[in-house]
């Protein structure tokens, strides 16, 4: 009987850990931050007028149902384009490029994903107390430009531009794995954060087409594989085979795109979690914990299957029936599966849902209707 090969497990239980901790980060970032009271003062100026708006943001738009049907026709032309111009000019001077491109990105993204982890780990109270510095452009009455920013993030930016710099100056034929991944694990969680999607419908129309698409695109031919290992650039997390990290064995590797899409039904899931608590600081979240198990559930089977029987196989396989089964499970277990589905996303924090004891409860106010189309106010019980 052979040996266990404890380097190539430490592998993937390393990618296993990076990738749960990044959808964890990710989906409690695309929380929406709770409103503050408005002052009824009126004698603030300029730079004081917006200070209880520091943290307000527009609410993003979400992936619709129809947003998500095109989803695996976009990136399957993306993806044989990217391949096409491989196969026919190489694939150095495209990694040159897009290498420019994510060192650019990534000091943006590494840039906001710092100054995240930091506002969490000093606290909000804390991260309040923190001067707040603002640049304004005016033309006569005209905003041209409104920046404002905490002392700490400003201090942050010379430490992210350094994975950028290292990454792009590498003079190595593959980069680092650790700079690499830093970037990677920004840009999937600033996409978390900023991604979303309307409902669970949505989602598992996204989750399905997509399952078709990854199915197709790495048993029906060789062009995932070709173009993941080909560009060596950071839209993948790395982990060397190795205990001691070394990397003559070389890495196993999971693409961004297994983290981000089941990572927005996760998030979608944990902000349901949020919805359903009337937006309380503290909240029960089984809707959340369920598919973020389901997720790791999924990555186990990925990589149990990939090494039994040694070739590369599609993520979203086995991650998106693991996600969307969880979904059916819990809401069928706590009553409130048709709560779950007719459930919308607006960014408001408006709609009545469940409140955990498997029966719907009356809205105590109106409530926003959206189908996509028309809008409409009006009360109602939700069973």
């Amino acid at each position: 009987m052979a040996s266990t090969d404890w380097d190539l497990i430490s592998s993937y239980a390393g990618l296993l850990c990076l990738a749960s901790i990044s959808i964890y980060a990710g989906a409690h970032g695309s929380l929406p931050t709770p409103k503050k009271q408005k002052s009824n003062e009126t004698d603030k100026s300029v730079v004081q007028s917006d200070e209880d708006d520091e943290d307000d943001e527009d609410v993003p738009d979400r992936l619709s149902s129809g947003d998500a049907w095109l989803f695996p026709i976009a990136g399957s032309v993306a993806l044989f384009g990217m391949y096409a111009i491989m196969k026919f000019f190489g694939k150095e001077w495209i990694n040159w490029l897009l290498a420019w491109y994510f060192s650019i990105a990534g000091v943006g993204s590494v840039w906001k994903s710092a100054a995240s982890l930091m506002r969490f780990a000093v606290r909000e109270e804390r991260w309040k107390k923190f001067d707040r510095n603002r640049v304004l452009i005016l033309k006569g009455p005209r905003e041209l430009l409104s920046v404002s920013l905490r002392t700490p993030t400003i201090a942050l930016f010379p430490l992210a531009l350094i994975p950028s710099v290292l990454f792009n100056t590498s003079e190595t034929y593959r980069k680092s794995a650790l700079i690499t991944d830093i970037l990677a694990l920004s840009f999937s969680h600033n996409a978390l954060c900023l991604l979303k999607i309307d409902s669970f419908k949505t989602g598992c129309i996204l989750l399905s087409g997509l399952f078709f698409y990854d199915i197709y695109w790495v048993f029906g031919t060789d062009v995932m594989l070709t173009v993941a290992t080909s560009l060596d650039v950071p839209i993948k997390l790395l982990w060397p085979k190795s205990l001691s990290f070394a990397s003559e064995r070389g890495y196993t590797l999971l693409g961004l795109g297994d983290i981000v899409i089941p990572g927005t039904f996760v998030a979608l899931a944990l902000r349901y979690d949020y919805a359903r608590a009337d937006g309380k600081g503290t909240f029960k979240k089984p809707y959340f914990y369920a598919t973020l198990a389901a997720y790791f559930t999924g990555l186990v089977t990925t990589m149990a299957v990939m090494h039994v029987y040694g070739k590369a196989q599609p993520a979203l396989l086995y991650l998106s029936p693991a996600c969307i089964l969880s979904l059916f499970v819990v809401g069928i277990v706590r009553g409130e599966l048709g709560d779950a589905w007719k459930w919308i996303d607006d960014g408001l924090m408006k709609k009545a849902v469940g409140d955990g004891s498997g029966k719907g409860h009356e809205s105590d106010g109106n409530v926003e209707q959206v189908d996509g189309r028309r809008k409409s106010k009006s009360k109602k019980r939700v069973q």
